[in-house]
């Protein structure tokens, strides 16, 4: 048996696999608390990961009903960007700082002047910095608490401390270290160089942890831990990776042909490459993918984040809000909104607010407030989409993950918002399943003679017929007039237009979904 763990923003899912006979037979999951302030800030405590982590393990092996002993391997999702800053003791120096802080936009436009500009960073690093990523937050750590940050040991990713917990090892792997900004995306290799410019008291051969494979171990369970959790000893963890990569391969995105779109906290939008990209600008990430080749990725910052807060706003429940969004017309009535409630990444606008244009005193309405914000953050998403030319135009199907991926208006709006056949996998925790199936890759590669990572998703990612939904020909048309009123907005509002630019060495990469 293999488990498979995702540490997201809002909690911890686990899930407990059998490859063998293709299945889930348990899973758990436990909540986070949101240190949340002023100017943008989002942190956690490191610790109530771990914590959570235990939890949700206990459910989904009770829910199995087996014995924990009977677990073969580990594998650790995480939320992307996240500054875990260790002490020599290994306990942390400050709150992790999240990837939807926004705190440290100020510090992040430095450092993209400093190392010359977006030109200057792509050269460098394949991408462009964004003030989510790591390297923003260890600057403003230097700046604003800075006996915090002369106490620091080593700097970790959220799924890399986990590993650490679980096995005392530091290391990390490409897809995760993608988001860093001071790693090299198309080398796989730290940037020393970059990093002494955001961190130039710290030398990085000491405080950075060992890069690895995504098919090699992060390491085992420690004796203790193994007590702890109640597993046999020599429990391999896998190098596991941020949860975009996990999410990738439990929805089998791990070859040419397919798009994965998340409707979660935030939103993204990745499709598989053989080669890295090249972005003249800086809302395609070239980001690794943690298998082999690379996940070029677009992401925005306010998808169920921002229907939550209208949910919230009405005291609606779920049930109740798909009811209103299913009563509005295609358009709400002219309402438009811009829901940048956390800033914005995709466009690039760290410091935006939600915005409701367009509202008189006939469209007003629960039904179509709630209807706007969810198209606004699909046309977010299609802009995203967009970015990712050539690599996006060849996919026939979408494959749709996220808590918002389980409504079936949603889903009909995605499909038609972007125009293809969209279908939900059976299993929506994709990034632990993700975890879980690169747990048991990594298993077999240790054994000399496991599956293929290929084989492995072909066996266990499956897909519900039941949530597919085809774009409406009429329905589109009508989006297109929407879609093109909210690119007004955006152009009218923050001066933004479409630039899309992305392209790979040699040939551009397409095909067709299975």
């Amino acid at each position: 048996m293999y488990v498979g763990a995702d540490c997201g923003t809002q909690s911890t899912k686990v899930v407990v696999v059998d490859p063998e006979h293709g299945r889930i037979l348990g899973e758990g999951s436990r909540p986070h608390e949101l240190i949340e302030g002023a100017n943008g800030r989002r942190e956690q405590d490191p610790e109530a990961w771990m914590h959570a982590f235990v939890e949700a393990l206990g459910e989904a092996i009770g829910q199995a009903g087996i014995d924990p002993r009977a677990i073969r391997a580990i594998g650790i999702s995480g939320q992307q960007h996240g500054l875990v800053a260790l002490d020599r003791d290994g306990q942390p120096v400050h709150p992790a700082k999240l990837w939807c802080d926004t705190e440290t936009a100020r510090h992040n436009s430095q450092l993209v002047e400093q190392l010359g500009g977006e030109e200057g960073c792509i050269e460098r690093l394949g991408l462009v910095l964004q003030t989510g990523y790591t390297a923003s937050k260890l600057a403003w750590l230097r700046e604003i608490h800075p006996d915090a940050y002369r106490r620091i040991d080593s700097i970790l990713l959220p799924h890399d401390y986990l590993n650490f917990r679980l096995t005392g090892e530091k290391v990390a792997e490409a897809g995760d270290a993608s988001g860093t900004g001071y790693f090299d995306t198309r080398t796989r290799r730290w940037r020393e160089d970059v990093f002494n410019v955001i961190a130039p008291e710290l030398d990085p051969a000491r405080v950075l942890p060992r890069l690895i494979h995504s098919r090699e171990l992060a390491g085992t369970v420690t004796p203790d831990m193994a007590a702890r959790l109640g597993l046999a000893d020599n429990v391999i963890v896998a190098s596991g990776g941020g949860d975009n990569m996990m999410g990738a391969i439990g929805t089998g995105n791990i070859q040419p042909g397919l798009v994965t779109v998340s409707l979660g906290t935030s939103g993204t939008v990745y499709a598989y490459s053989t080669e890295p990209v090249i972005s003249d600008g800086a809302m395609v990430a070239n980001f690794c993918a943690s298998s082999d080749g690379w996940l070029p990725l677009a992401c925005t910052m306010n998808v169920t984040s921002a229907t939550t807060l209208v949910r919230q706003l009405f005291g609606l429940n779920l049930t109740d809000f798909g009811d209103r969004v299913a009563q509005a017309p295609i358009g709400s009535k002219g309402v438009t909104v811009l829901p940048f409630f956390n800033g914005e990444r995709v466009p690039m606008l760290p410091h935006a607010t939600a915005s409701f244009i367009g509202l008189d005193n006939l469209n007003t309405t629960q039904a179509n407030l709630c209807r706007a914000v969810v198209e606004g953050a699909t046309f977010g998403l299609r802009y995203g989409l967009e970015h990712l030319g050539d690599l996006a135009q060849g996919a026939s199907q979408i494959r749709l993950i996220g808590g918002g991926a389980r409504s079936p208006v949603w889903r009909q709006i995605v499909a038609d918002v972007l125009g293809a056949d969209v279908i939900c996998p059976r299993i929506n925790e994709a990034a632990a399943l993700g975890a879980a199936i690169q747990a048991a890759w990594c298993h077999g590669q240790v054994a000399g003679h496991g599956p293929s990572l290929e084989h492995l998703c072909d066996r266990l990612v499956s897909l519900d017929d039941s949530t597919l939904a085809r774009p409406d020909t009429q329905n589109r048309e009508a989006y297109e007039t929407v879609y093109r009123r909210y690119r007004a907005a955006l152009e009218e509002r923050y001066g933004v237009t479409l630039q899309t630019t992305l392209r790979t060495p040699h040939t551009a990469i397409t095909g067709g979904g299975p």
